[in-house]
């Protein structure tokens, strides 16, 4: 199978129509203006197909966007936007952030955080130290581990008129993981173009999430779940960076 999203990038705004961006962002600027602090430039990690970087770069913010596959950044940058100040995506893994400078806060959406694989989480929560001002701001999302486990043996449908999406979920309890094996079909011109790839996340566990990052040097780190699909197994962690 290909990696992830490969074939899906070029689908995955027209599948995700359903998804409360603007909620996501009302969340943060509540959190921004909760802590007092000066936001300006801010990194969106994990940031896929760009919605939310857009979005954000549209209210003023000077965005800095990563992701590792670069058919997801090829439909980031394509978009269109009034944005004052485009944002600035760069192609990397993870665990190899590596920025110009610091930022005053990082934001990751929508399982980003999931699918960091548990021996990683270290490496990431320390880079994302090192370019998160002191002072500065880390907020990003995950699914419970008990949603992960709801959802074993599921199967979901997504289809538009010109595409068929489907996909079936498998927990492994030993490896604490679900892999989600997706098929594409896609209409071009009189036949239909069959393509797979496969995604797996990771089940972190909230504790285990808030002692990494506690280690990693952030504090006052806390777990949301009055936020955006709370009630659909996501939960919001909040940290506050502390100075190298």
């Amino acid at each position: 199978m290909n990696c992830s999203y490969g074939p899906l990038a070029l689908w995955y705004d027209r599948l995700t129509l359903d998804v409360p961006y603007s909620a996501f962002l009302d969340f943060y600027e509540k959190e921004f203006s909760a802590d007092g602090g000066e936001f300006h430039t801010v990194l969106d990690f994990c940031c896929g197909t760009g919605t939310l970087t857009w979005m954000m770069a549209e209210r003023g913010y000077e965005m800095i966007a990563c992701d590792a596959s670069a058919d997801m950044l090829m439909q980031a940058s394509g978009k269109a936007a009034e944005a004052c100040i485009p944002p600035l995506f760069l192609c990397q893994e993870a665990s190899e952030l590596d920025l110009y400078g610091t930022v005053d806060a990082a934001v990751c959406s929508l399982d980003g955080m999931d699918y960091i694989p548990p021996e990683e989480l270290c490496e990431v929560y320390r880079r994302l130290h090192l370019f998160v001002k002191p002072d500065g701001l880390l907020i990003f999302d995950i699914r419970t581990p008990e949603w992960f486990r709801g959802v074993d043996g599921d199967i979901f449908v997504d289809e538009t008129d010109d595409m068929l999406c489907l996909w079936r979920a498998d927990f492994d309890d030993e490896e604490n993981c679900i892999c989600y094996g997706m098929d594409i079909f896609s209409k071009q011109g009189k036949m239909w173009c069959r393509q797979s790839e496969e995604h797996i996340e990771y089940a972190h566990s909230p504790e285990k999430i808030k002692a990494l990052l506690e280690n990693a040097g952030f504090v006052n780190v806390r777990l949301c779940t009055d936020c955006p699909q709370g009630d659909d197994g996501r939960l919001f962690v909040v940290a506050k960076n502390t100075a190298h």
